[in-house]
């Protein structure tokens, strides 16, 4: 891990490899971890930077409420601590897909493409926004527990909950181990982001679409309809895989990724 100071909080990341760039942006209320199972494949043939974003992992967290745009204005200033000049690939799962398209309207010169990974573009219904807040409120006074509890059944294909525990007991020590300031202060951002949908036939770069065929929350049915909306975006649906399809079919994933990260590097 390096940590390095990116405006006025102590961020942890991974940077490996050489190549082309690719950023890897993780879900709520996860950290980088959530893609070991591609830094390793990918970082033979790439420089992968997978970042704790603010409030999570080993980065420090702020009270209040941190919104998508936060998290991308400090994407972007790490890779100019990081010293990356050059257009990157950035692949965000479900939270880190939203900060992408945030990151793609106020950063598009900084990239090449996006890979948006069991994610969706619309925002939160009225519903969803107040569970959000009140989830926020009750991670402050009862812990990251609330979060485990309330998200993880849905978070995982059937055949992953039922026949993978080492899975599911590493998604709930992730979730375990959270900043509850930084989670809750999240949820608030994500409570308020923005509907990016009408954006989606004005996006330029080249695209890739990741869901898992069981996906609970961002549904393929959902993000195939989201692909159908990008110019010349590719969808690849994983078999055996929910939410969390980075975690569940890690080297499926992988080769997802690599091709479309190294084919997009030839264009």
């Amino acid at each position: 891990m390096k940590f390095l100071t990116v405006n006025d909080i102590r961020f942890a990341t991974i940077d490996e490899g050489s190549g082309p760039v690719v950023v890897l942006v993780h879900g709520f209320p996860l950290d980088h971890t959530i893609w070991d199972g591609q830094i390793g494949p990918l970082s033979q043939r790439c420089r992968v930077i997978a970042p704790d974003l603010r409030g999570f992992g080993d980065t420090e967290a702020t009270p209040g409420k941190v919104s998508i745009e936060q998290h991308a204005d400090d994407l972007a200033a790490m890779l100019d601590a990081l010293g990356v000049v050059e257009p990157v690939v950035l692949a965000g799962l479900s939270m880190g897909g939203y900060i992408a398209f945030r990151f793609y309207q106020k950063y598009r010169r900084r990239l090449r493409g996006m890979i948006l990974c069991d994610t969706r573009a619309g925002a939160d219904t009225p519903q969803a926004a107040t569970g959000r807040l009140e989830s926020a409120r009750r991670v402050e006074q009862e812990g990251p527990r609330v979060l485990a509890d309330m998200m993880l059944p849905r978070m995982l294909a059937p055949a992953t909950y039922n026949s993978q525990p080492e899975v599911v007991e590493r998604i709930q020590q992730i979730i375990l181990a959270g900043n509850a300031v930084g989670l809750a202060a999240a949820a608030r951002g994500l409570a308020e982001r923005p509907d990016f949908s009408a954006m989606l036939p004005e996006i330029d770069c080249p695209t890739l679409l990741v869901v898992g065929k069981h996906d609970a929350i961002s549904t393929a049915a959902e993000m195939g309809v989201m692909a159908r909306s990008i110019r010349g975006a590719k969808l690849v649906a994983i078999d055996g895989a929910g939410h969390m399809s980075p975690l569940e079919q890690p080297a499926e994933v992988a080769a997802a990724m690599e091709a479309f990260i190294l084919g997009s590097a030839e264009e």
